[in-house]
């Protein structure tokens, strides 16, 4: 797959508020606008919706047809969830904290900085009373979300320089998302999200420094090993990052109980493929990186404490800010809590078995 296929975006349309529009109906078949944040043919976070909409048409014998937009086709990739909210569009696909600015906690239902791995944050949601404050705090805006899938653990960035010690990321331009960039920003680094078709431009053109994405998967198909062939990892911020397809919930509750069952189960089977994606490509992409001279590397000691020490700053500020943010992180870190000393007992030993 070459990099501009999938890059390649058409002119953004405003969200314009609008009455949620009769589904199109004809002999007793929907069609539903599906746009996504991301380009619709990126391995990974592209085929995550294509699959998941293929999934539906398949599954609801065409009577439920998804009609997938690429990221920027018809609304800008970080305005899926208001043109949801609006009627714009009746379902969409993104990731919660690209639409932390309407509520912050939603960063715990993508990514938090050392935080739950992806088979521990899909527990948290289903058995811990994730997603009954996920679907909390969507109700206020009149949405229903859905997990569909995750990355697992992804990189720290790419950069153009080593990263020796904490003055070398003092100053520097760097693309990266979620809580992470508020924990660099205490580091002195500019921290900036760029929409995903944005991020190889910029790194290449010089107008940032170093970018994070997702993982070897991912970055290789943008290019980002083009430009620089230094990349750390494991990445402290995003240790999982989740994706959603979410629904308009006027449009969600007007449908019949199997399409509705049709949507969720959906969801659910792609979350199971887009995880096993991500972890056979990963490590397939990062064996062709290194043939092809890429550096992988992790952060000095000294540089993981201080994000540490970042990383809780941020997220006690963020508790104090927001009663939301506050309720759902402590339901989040009491699961994390049973979960890391489980893990400690288990899953790293586990692996340090087999590592030898």
């Amino acid at each position: 797959m070459k990099r501009r296929q999938f890059l390649k975006t058409g002119a953004t349309v405003p969200v314009a508020a609008a009455a949620l529009a009769a589904p199109a109906i004809a002999q007793g078949k929907i069609e539903w606008k599906l746009p996504t944040s991301f380009p619709a043919k990126a391995p990974g976070v592209g085929t995550n919706v294509t699959s998941f909409a293929s999934r539906v048409n398949t599954m609801s014998g065409g009577r439920l047809t998804l009609k997938v937009f690429s990221g920027g086709e018809l609304v800008p990739p970080f305005a899926v969830e208001d043109a949801v909210q609006n009627g714009t569009a009746e379902i969409g696909h993104s990731t919660p904290y690209y639409a932390a600015g309407k509520n912050t906690a939603l960063h715990m239902f993508s990514a938090v900085p050392f935080g739950m791995s992806a088979v521990e944050h899909s527990a948290w949601l289903k058995f811990g009373g994730g997603q009954e404050l996920w679907d909390e705090i969507y109700a206020e805006r009149g949405l229903k979300g859905f997990y569909s899938g995750n990355s697992g653990v992804q990189a720290a960035g790419w950069f153009k320089k080593p990263i020796d010690s904490l003055a070398d990321l003092s100053g520097l331009n760097m693309r990266i998302a979620g809580l992470g960039g508020e924990a660099m920003r205490k580091l002195g680094v500019n921290a900036v999200l760029l929409p995903p078709p944005e991020i190889f431009p910029a790194f290449q053109s010089g107008a940032i420094d170093a970018a994070e994405w997702v993982g070897p998967m991912l970055d290789q198909a943008f290019g980002l090993n083009k430009v620089a062939n230094i990349c750390y990892m494991p990445a402290f911020h995003e240790p999982s990052a989740a994706l959603e397809v979410v629904v308009n919930k006027e449009a969600y509750d007007g449908l019949p109980a199997d399409l509705q069952a049709i949507i969720a189960n959906a969801a659910e089977a792609t979350s199971v493929e887009t995880l096993a994606q991500f972890d056979y490509f990963n490590a397939l992409a990062m064996s062709q990186l290194k043939e092809k001279g890429v550096d992988f590397r992790a952060f000095p000691a000294e540089v993981v404490a201080a994000l540490r020490k970042a990383s809780g700053e941020v997220l006690a500020e963020q508790a104090a800010a927001n009663a939301a943010f506050k309720k759902v992180w402590e339901s989040y870190s009491e699961f994390l809590a049973l979960a890391s000393d489980y893990a400690s007992v288990v899953k790293v030993p586990s692996f340090q078995q087999r590592l030898g």
